[in-house]
């Protein structure tokens, strides 16, 4: 990986890392203790909040029946909770990679608590679309530009994780608290969401850190180009949220085409902007985005 400069410490990061730290050890919980998984769940009650479907807002929306957009949500929820067992395998690798290695002493305690806190959360939502969904639907990674610095790809690494777990928390906190959900899907959605405040507040104040060592390692035209990388990112994040197995599994017809016109129709684009709102006031606070332009893929 190279040689990697210290992160450049502060009080505040050290104080956010004590902090943190004894919330994950007050706060903690056994899973496989948690939750208790009933046999079959509802099938004639929707298992995702209907704004956070990927038809509401457009004419779609308005000419599913009931049914349908209640078994649309059952397969929409399963895909949900498929991004996020991929998504944290994925960041889990990167993580362990990193623990007590150059470059990472400070903040390797926390990231004990980081991995154990994310393999049981992959455990239970893997759980959940094996038990309710019999699969996990598949899921392709964005493939990276050309090698990166070592700065740059640390940077990277953890502005990832940091996108996707508040772009994921955005839908766990709106489910955790729709009580026209079953009990089962809010106690998911709301645990996840306490943990995932933790690693928001430590993943921000990483991100921010590791921003600053990447701009004094490489050229203001690589932060440009890092800054492009990770709109593209953003985007894709966002359209894996449209899922043409998800739409055929709800029984609509030619999916891949209302896949297709889910994602040009510029009326779902403020209910994307909804839910990146926070991550993206954070790029564009801290600098790492110069605006909040996203490319059109």
């Amino acid at each position: 990986m190279g040689a990697i400069a210290p992160l450049p410490v502060t009080d505040r990061f050290m104080e956010v890392l004590e902090r943190l730290s004894e919330r994950s050890v007050e706060d903690y919980y056994n899973p496989y203790q948690t939750f208790q998984w009933p046999e079959t769940l509802e099938e004639n009650r929707f298992w995702m909040t209907p704004e956070l479907l990927t038809v509401y807002g457009t004419r779609h929306y308005d000419a599913l029946d009931e049914e349908t957009l209640q078994r649309l949500s059952k397969w929409e929820s399963i895909n949900f909770y498929s991004l996020n067992v991929h998504g944290i395998r994925e960041l889990l690798i990167e993580v362990v990679g990193r623990i007590h290695m150059p470059g990472f002493e400070v903040p390797s305690d926390f990231f004990h608590h980081f991995i154990g806190e994310e393999n049981e959360h992959m455990w239970f939502f893997s759980e959940f679309c094996r038990r309710y969904g019999h699969k996990i639907y598949g899921s392709t990674a964005m493939r990276a530009d050309a090698a990166w610095e070592p700065e740059v790809e640390n940077f990277l690494v953890f502005t990832r994780i940091l996108f996707f777990e508040e772009l994921v928390d955005h839908y766990n906190s709106r489910m955790a608290k729709d009580a026209s959900l079953c009990h089962t899907i809010r106690e998911v959605n709301r645990i996840h969401h306490q943990d995932e405040s933790r690693h928001i507040a430590f993943g921000r104040e990483l991100v921010s850190l590791l921003y600053g060592r990447m701009c004094q390692a490489v050229s203001a035209e690589r932060v440009r180009e890092v800054e492009a990388y990770l709109k593209r990112y953003v985007v894709y994040s966002v359209n894996s949220l449209y899922n043409p197995h998800v739409y055929r599994d709800a029984g609509i017809p030619d999916p891949l085409a209302l896949r297709n016109a889910l994602v040009a129709d510029e009326s779902r684009r403020p209910h994307e902007r909804k839910a990146i709102r926070k991550p993206l006031a954070f790029f564009l606070k801290t600098g790492i985005f110069s605006d909040d332009t996203l490319p059109v893929v």
